[in-house]
């Protein structure tokens, strides 16, 4: 074996020990969270309202509270960000302008989600009066969404060969037509991956929320985009912290049903990209 393969085969073991030392810590405490809170998931426990200061009954609102969330984040950001991909991809000229615009853009996925409910606390519930609300904190998640988005849908959208926008420029079609027939079809699997990234950090949020929509104990569901929800992660927060003499088994259920609905999210997402990976391909 001479020096260059044994150095290769060396990089590659280093490189599958990093690997291993960054998944393994999330593997083990996942395990231990369902180890810890697995016996206290029922359905009682998923259909119900919490009774008592949240020491017994379930964590229906919350549930209902962050699908919510995670609907209206996804209506707002979603269009948004895959618009403004569009744009900048096969629209923007390459000047001083839009290069800077794609910077703030990488920057912005970079600020503490603290700063952006602070944001979405003094626009939307402050100066727009929308009030703690759903519409706030969505559109609050929804800001803080925009950056992955964006990037993500533009690297998928530079994926695509250049060769499909000539051919298709060439037979006669629309500079509109082009991107929609020939371009976002190849392109969704990588805008799904980000979204669902995006969405799945906008799930797992207590910061944004808790200026502009959380509610510390709200045992009923909303009736409109301008009321307060309960969310797992806020409520996560406030029984593990804020409640006394609160079962530690309640803690973790509450923490296993948030990973597991991030999970179903995750899977919902291969199983799409899967699928238009299998249908398109060049």
């Amino acid at each position: 074996m001479n020096a260059a393969r044994v150095r290769e085969k060396i990089a590659f073991t280093i490189l599958g020990l990093i690997t291993l030392l960054i998944v393994l810590p999330i593997i083990l405490t996942i395990l231990y969270v369902v180890k810890n809170g697995a016996g206290a998931v029922s359905w009682e426990f998923l259909s119900q309202s919490p009774r008592h200061g949240m020491r017994e009954g379930g964590i229906l609102p919350a549930i209902v509270g962050t699908v919510i969330l995670i609907i209206g984040t996804m209506l707002f950001s979603l269009p948004l960000g895959i618009l403004s991909a569009i744009y900048l991809v096969e629209y923007a000229k390459d000047n001083l302008f839009t290069r800077l615009i794609k910077l703030s853009v990488v920057n912005l996925s970079g600020i503490p989600s603290i700063v952006y409910g602070l944001f979405g606390f003094t626009l939307f519930v402050v100066f727009l009066r929308f009030g703690t609300s759903i519409l706030a904190g969505s559109l609050t998640l929804a800001i803080m969404s925009l950056p992955v988005i964006i990037t993500a849908s533009k690297e998928a959208l530079e994926s695509v060969p250049a060769s499909f926008r000539e051919i298709s420029l060439s037979l006669g079609a629309t500079k509109w037509q082009t991107v929609h027939y020939c371009v976002l079809p190849y392109a969704i699997p990588g805008i799904l991956t980000g979204t669902v990234l995006s969405l799945s950090r906008a799930a797992g949020e207590t910061a944004p929320i808790l200026f502009t929509v959380a509610a510390f104990y709200l045992p009923r569901l909303p009736h409109s985009v301008f009321d307060q929800v309960m969310a797992l992660p806020y409520h996560l927060y406030v029984i593990a912290t804020q409640v006394p003499n609160m079962p530690a088994s309640i803690s973790f259920a509450t923490g296993l049903v948030l990973i597991a609905l991030v999970f179903l999210m995750n899977l919902v997402s291969i199983i799409l990209r899967a699928h238009y990976r299998k249908k398109k391909q060049w």
